[in-house]
C-alpha cells in the first residue's frame, strides 16, 4: 500500500484534525461541483477551508464533467490545490485542463466490468494518478478490486469504491493508494473523526 486519501471533507474541524493527525493522509479531496453529493462544498466554503496549511496533504478538486462548461475550473483556479481529480472527460478535454490550469490530474474511471478497468490505457498520458472507482458517484458501491490485478501502468494508481478499514489488509501487498469517503461518516455527509483516526492508524502499521 502507497498510502491513502481521504474525500469529502466539508469542514474545518475534520479538516484541521486531519492535517495535524500524526499519520495524515496524502491526500484530501473536496467535492467542488457535484452538488447530487452530500459533500459538495460550494465557493464560499472552499475559500475558507483552503485557508488551513495543508502541511504534508495534497489538496484534491474533485470535478465531474467540468467541459465545456469550465465555470467551476474558474472559480478555483486561485486556490491551492495540488490535484484536479477528473471524472467525465474525454483525454484531450483532460489535457487541455491541464495545460491551461497547471494542475496534476488524477483521471478517474468508474468501473463494473474488465472494459471499463481497461479504459486506463486511453488516459495515460494526461494523468499523473489513475483512480478506478465504482460508478456509485456520491453513493458508497464497490466493485471487484481483483479487475485491477492485470493493470500495467507507470502511473500510481489509486482505488476507491466503498472500501473499509477492515478491509486494508486486502491492500497490504498492493501498489496501490487507498481512496475513502462514505466509510468514514457516522452518517451520510458527516465525516466521524474517530473513523478517521482508525483509519489513519491502520494505514500507516500497514504500510
Amino acid at each position: 500500500m502507497k498510502g491513502c486519501k481521504i474525500c469529502g471533507i466539508k469542514d474545518l474541524d475534520t479538516l484541521n484534525f486531519t492535517i495535524n493527525h500524526p499519520y495524515p493522509p496524502k491526500f484530501i479531496g473536496f467535492i467542488c461541483n457535484y452538488k447530487k453529493s452530500s459533500r459538495y462544498v460550494g465557493i464560499e466554503k472552499l475559500n475558507e477551508l483552503l485557508k488551513l496549511d495543508k502541511k504534508k496533504s495534497n489538496f484534491v478538486a474533485v470535478l465531474v464533467k467540468v467541459k465545456p462548461d469550465e465555470t467551476i475550473l474558474k472559480e478555483i483556479k486561485h486556490l491551492p490545490f495540488d490535484y484536479y481529480q477528473i471524472y467525465d472527460c474525454t483525454p484531450e478535454e483532460i489535457k487541455e485542463i491541464k495545460q491551461k490550469y497547471n494542475k496534476k490530474i488524477i483521471t478517474a474511471l468508474t468501473v463494473s466490468n474488465q472494459d471499463d478497468v481497461n479504459k486506463y490505457k486511453a488516459f495515460e498520458d494526461v494523468a499523473d494518478i489513475l483512480l478506478f472507482d465504482s460508478k456509485g458517484y456520491q453513493k458508497t458501491q464497490s466493485f471487484n478490486h481483483n479487475l485491477l490485478d492485470n493493470v500495467n501502468s507507470s502511473k500510481p494508481i489509486m482505488v476507491a469504491g466503498d472500501i473499509k478499514t477492515d478491509d486494508l489488509n486486502n491492500f497490504k501487498d498492493k501498489p496501490f493508494l487507498i481512496d475513502v469517503s462514505g466509510n468514514l461518516e457516522s452518517k451520510k455527509g458527516v465525516k466521524d473523526i474517530n473513523k478517521i483516526d482508525k483509519f489513519l492508524n491502520t494505514v500507516h502499521n500497514i504500510s
